[in-house]
């Protein structure tokens, strides 16, 4: 008796690169919009509740967890669900730490050369509908834990580590951080300026992904950007940037390079040289810790 073999479907017949892209992208921008519809229609409280729970599920699904069963070895993998050693742990949540300094401090600098756009940049992010400072407090970290949470599953996860598979890191890490900052492309602070820094944060977590061999570093680094994010350039509850607010000087346009701008600068360039360099290592650290366990 001959058995009928099942044809491919078009989705299978798709190149596994534009797959990934697809799903990258699904899971990160659809996921990451719950928790505005939430926050908008249902009021602070009952919407982080609910964005908690799911998120929780959604974590759950990404490691695998629920339909379809088809995918679940794929979702596994793609999260990547490395154990990893406790020198893996500190120097990813090192790399996390300090990757998050180096964005805020490009930013400083950024709106050291160039004027702050403060009009496009909390356009979208009023938070004055929100009836007290607790509570903006709580919608921040919420969002914050949406979008690292949506955005490293969906980028460094669901699009990269396929194509890390398939391509290699160097390419991964490029086409994830550039769709990563397509999808920011579409903010209005998105100036010419901020396309740089959204670029380098993607290639820096997509590097901290694939050497830690782990999504929760990249999250963690990613909440904790987000949090200065939301919280101060974004909405100003924790408060309101001027080129004197935090340089004591005006544009270097006005004033030259003058010893503040060099100090952000100092500041910018550590932290980049930190961020890259304990990012290697959580990989480092486990290749050795093999060779320790190893005969």
């Amino acid at each position: 008796m001959t058995t009928q073999r099942r044809m491919p479907s078009i989705w299978t017949r798709l190149p596994i690169t534009l797959r990934a892209i697809v799903v990258g992208l699904l899971a990160a921008a659809t996921s990451a919009n719950v928790w505005l519809l939430l926050l908008l229609n249902l009021g602070v409280q009952l919407a982080a509740v609910l964005e908690v729970l799911f998120l929780a599920l959604f974590l759950w699904w990404a490691h695998g967890g629920g339909p379809p069963r088809a995918a679940q070895v794929f979702r596994r993998n793609a999260f990547r669900r490395s154990q990893l050693t406790s020198r893996q742990w500190a120097w990813g949540l090192i790399a996390a730490l300090v990757f998050a300094a180096t964005v805020h401090a490009s930013i400083v600098l950024l709106f050291r050369v160039v004027a702050y756009p403060e009009v496009a940049f909390r356009h979208g992010y009023d938070p004055s509908f929100i009836p007290s400072q607790p509570l903006r407090w709580v919608a921040v970290i919420v969002s914050a834990a949406s979008a690292a949470i949506c955005e490293e599953t969906g980028f460094r996860g669901f699009m990269q580590q396929p194509i890390e598979q398939r391509q290699g890191v160097s390419a991964a890490v490029f086409i994830s951080s550039l769709f990563f900052l397509a999808l920011h492309l579409t903010k209005a602070w998105a100036s010419l300026g901020m396309v740089p820094i959204v670029f380098g944060a993607g290639l820096l977590l997509g590097l901290l992904a694939q050497s830690a061999g782990s999504l929760i570093p990249g999250i963690v680094g990613h909440f904790v950007m987000d949090v200065g994010l939301f919280a101060y350039w974004w909405t100003g509850i924790a408060g309101n940037f001027t080129q004197r607010s935090i340089t004591t000087q005006r544009s270097i346009t006005e004033t030259g390079v003058d010893p503040p701008f060099f100090i952000a600068l100092c500041v910018f360039v550590t932290s980049l040289v930190l961020a890259l360099f304990s990012i290697s290592r959580p990989r480092r650290a486990g290749s050795s810790d093999e060779l320790m366990r190893s005969p």
